[in-house]
């Protein structure tokens, strides 16, 4: 269902819409590298040398990070900055993630673009990089009591609540549900969580049963959780005693499709999840999912690196930008612009 053709066409129309223009040292262990080489005039620090410049993501295995990985390099080539991409191994290594914030400020990089596994572990690093005059952006997800140059993200909140009044219109404003949510300190997907139970508080005849069990970093952590939770949750009969189902990003929603899928539970219930890949794709054309609140992280991953060239040559730049969330359905799924966003450049 992902064509080449149509995410390098898709990556073009991203960058034109949002004005991209003409378009201890040494690897951490247990960490994943990359460095972006880069055509045309180069972007230079105050000693003349090529920009140098940081992004670490929360992950590198998701599709979201893929994507923003694309942006990222997008940026480095127009701009003529080297981006260097060092990911932890697994979404919950928060060590992982500090030990690499601290050898990159040691090896004196010229700046930082970093999605914080948790919005409190990662503040200290953080503000030791900005102490040490290396500037940090914050993509994705927030991070607490830091002067960042800018936060860069969906409005997650929003999203969450947008999931939610999609799940009482799927349910007729009534019925039993249940999310499950990512991990803790992950602030983007708390505040999705958030907004999707805000909303729901709004409808009166729509229960929530369980709102408290954690899927985990992995597809695999959040199958083995969604099992413990659903069956829990069966009728004599073995079909589900709920109505309606939500998940608050990639590796939470396919983990629990996989849940409903081997337990023939797909497309039985209302199942509204957050972000996309080839195979949630399928399952909203199958009707087995409902709905996806769908992000930009190609956007995201762009504007991470651009604005860290502004913020370096000391231009000004905005301290938040949303990069927008979008409601995607089997009946839209198929429209242009949101073909797009569901086959965003290198996921």
């Amino acid at each position: 269902m992902r064509f080449n053709v149509a995410a390098i066409i898709a990556g073009a129309a991203i960058l034109a819409a949002f004005g991209c223009g003409n378009s201890g040292g040494g690897d951490t262990a247990g960490t994943t590298t990359g460095t972006t080489g880069t055509t045309g005039g180069a972007a230079t620090n105050t000693g003349g040398k090529k920009l140098r410049i940081a992004v670490i993501p929360k992950g590198a295995t998701h599709e979201f990070w893929k994507a923003i990985h694309a942006g990222a390099n997008k940026a480095g080539e127009e701009f003529g900055a080297e981006v260097e991409w060092k990911a932890p191994e697994k979404e919950d290594d928060r060590e992982g993630q500090q030990r690499i914030v601290d050898t990159l400020v040691q090896e004196k990089v010229d700046g930082i673009v970093l999605a914080p596994l948790d919005d409190a572990a990662l503040a200290k690093p953080a503000k030791e990089a900005i102490d040490q005059g290396i500037p940090v952006i914050i993509i994705d997800s927030g991070l607490k009591e830091t002067p960042v140059s800018s936060f860069i993200a969906t409005d997650n909140y929003k999203g969450g609540q947008m999931a939610g009044q999609e799940m009482a219109k799927l349910l007729g404003d009534k019925g039993r549900i249940v999310v499950i949510r990512y991990q803790a300190g992950s602030a983007s997907t708390e505040q999705r969580e958030a907004g999707f139970l805000d909303e729901i508080k709004k409808h009166a005849n729509i229960k929530v049963v369980s709102a408290d069990r954690y899927a985990g970093a992995t597809v695999d952590s959040a199958q083995k959780e969604g099992e413990n939770v659903l069956s829990g949750l069966k009728k004599a009969d073995g079909s589900l005693d709920i109505d309606g189902l939500y998940t608050p990003n990639e590796s939470s929603t396919f983990g629990l499709l996989r849940v409903l899928q081997g337990n023939n539970w797909a497309g039985k219930i209302k199942f509204v999840g957050f972000d996309s890949s080839a195979k949630l794709v399928e399952a909203l054309d199958k009707g087995e999912l409902d709905a996806t609140i769908v992000q930009n992280p190609f956007k995201m991953g762009y504007l991470g690196v651009k604005t860290m060239v502004d913020v370096i040559h000391k231009k000004k730049v905005e301290e938040k930008i949303d990069t927008g969330a979008t409601l995607v359905t089997k009946e839209n799924m198929n429209q242009d612009e949101i073909k797009k966003l569901l086959n965003p450049p290198g996921a």
